[in-house]
């Protein structure tokens, strides 16, 4: 009697039989180990769980119970390495810790102390042992004994061990962790969403505004001065005149840093046009759009786009720069780059943290290759929606 074969993409072992073959050995070496490692995975458990509990009043005890859920993953990655050699359980592995749910050493603790895999693992470890008692007894007296049948006792033992594995072991907890990274993500985006409304009241309360205001004071005198002074009088109105247009410019800026104009009414490759005509930098534009994104989306990478070339005018040094943007299937990409002095990095207080969060909100991403001495390349990856209503957007290479 011969084993049935599987589909190469079904990971459920062949039938059992009376014969020994390999798979049945591989069943008999995992019943039998199980034992020696279910020990070390309790023992590990226990112990570690107890001393981060216990030391949770000391300023020692949760940085530990975060390390040990960290040693709980590695402890899970050799057992899904056990089961895929002995068992035939093909189990994804878990993906790794995320960006950590926070900023400083308390939002890694949190991120950490939450991580579903690492829980997950710690009471896996837990139920093990008394299987692993049983298995291995059960195992040894069925070499000595019972060996005629212990193909399908071995069977039906890993067929408990396989479900175990999956349930316990498999990535199925990383909906927990996305639902963390959303929680996450929308914390950044509401601080974003508070520090541009603060940005715009301070630019209002300090430029438009107070320039009216002396606008008004102004008007006021020439209206007093105008039967007793009248060259006074123009001479005031002229200078309100000029406060005027200052105003309005002024306002124009707010507004453009707000949403710009010619964003919305010609898309992506005009406002990055826009943008490259306004750096004190020599900017080639390169964007291959045929149609618009998401308002949203052309949005954040406008600002993306407005801030890297307000950093390569302040910082950087360089003679000339470029922008590419372009469309690979479901994203947007935006490649800027710069002939200057490098030395970018995430932490070098040029708001490329804050760019990173806020890509990172949307689901995109923030890569800055930078060496000392340039040049700069900076790439940003966004999600691409569409927008209904979608209208072709030409090719198009300026120079400013």
């Amino acid at each position: 009697m011969t084993a049935s074969t599987t589909s190469p993409h079904d990971d459920r072992p062949a039938p059992a039989f009376f014969a020994y073959n390999g798979s049945t050995w591989k069943e008999v070496a995992h019943l039998l180990v199980n034992l020696p490692i279910g020990i070390v995975g309790f023992v590990y458990a226990v112990t570690s769980l107890a001393l981060g509990v216990g030391l949770t009043v000391t300023i020692v005890g949760l940085p530990l119970l975060a390390v040990a859920l960290l040693g709980a993953r590695l402890l899970g990655r050799f057992e899904r390495a056990r089961a895929r050699k002995l068992l035939g359980v093909r189990v994804d592995e878990p993906s790794r810790m995320p960006g950590f749910g926070g900023h400083g050493f308390l939002g890694r603790l949190w991120s950490s102390l939450k991580d579903p895999v690492g829980w997950r693992t710690m009471l896996y470890a837990f139920i093990r042992l008394p299987w692993a008692v049983l298995t291995f007894g059960v195992t040894l007296v069925g070499l000595v004994v019972l060996w005629p049948v212990l193909p399908f006792i071995a069977r039906g033992l890993t067929n408990v061990d396989r479900a175990m594995v999956r349930g316990l072991l498999c990535p199925s907890g990383e909906l927990e962790r996305r639902i963390a990274e959303l929680e996450s993500d929308r914390g950044v985006v509401v601080d974003t969403a508070a520090a541009d409304l603060r940005r715009i009241e301070r630019d209002l309360h300090d430029g438009a505004q107070a320039r009216l205001v002396a606008l008004a004071m102004g008007l006021g005198l020439a209206k007093e001065k105008l039967l007793e002074d009248p060259d006074a009088a123009a001479a005031m109105v002229d200078e309100a005149h000029g406060e005027v247009k200052l105003a309005l410019q002024e306002l124009r800026d707010l507004a453009r840093g707000i949403h710009p104009a010619v964003l919305t009414d010609r898309g992506l490759n005009a406002a990055l046009s826009s943008l490259a005509a306004r750096c004190t930098v020599p900017v080639k534009v390169t964007a291959d759009l045929p149609t618009r994104p998401a308002a949203a989306i052309e949005g954040i990478a406008y600002f993306t786009v407005s801030e890297l070339l307000q950093n390569i005018s302040k910082h950087s040094g360089a003679r000339t720069a470029s922008v590419e943007v372009w469309r690979a299937e479901n994203r947007l990409l935006i490649q800027v780059w710069d002939d200057g002095r490098g030395g970018a990095s995430l932490d070098g207080g040029t708001g490329m943290a804050g760019l990173a969060d806020r890509l990172g909100a949307v689901d995109g991403l923030f890569v800055i290759d930078s060496p000392v001495g340039g040049p700069t390349t900076i790439t940003a990856e966004l999600p691409w929606r569409e927008r209904t209503g979608d209208t072709a957007a030409p090719r198009s290479s300026l120079r400013r």
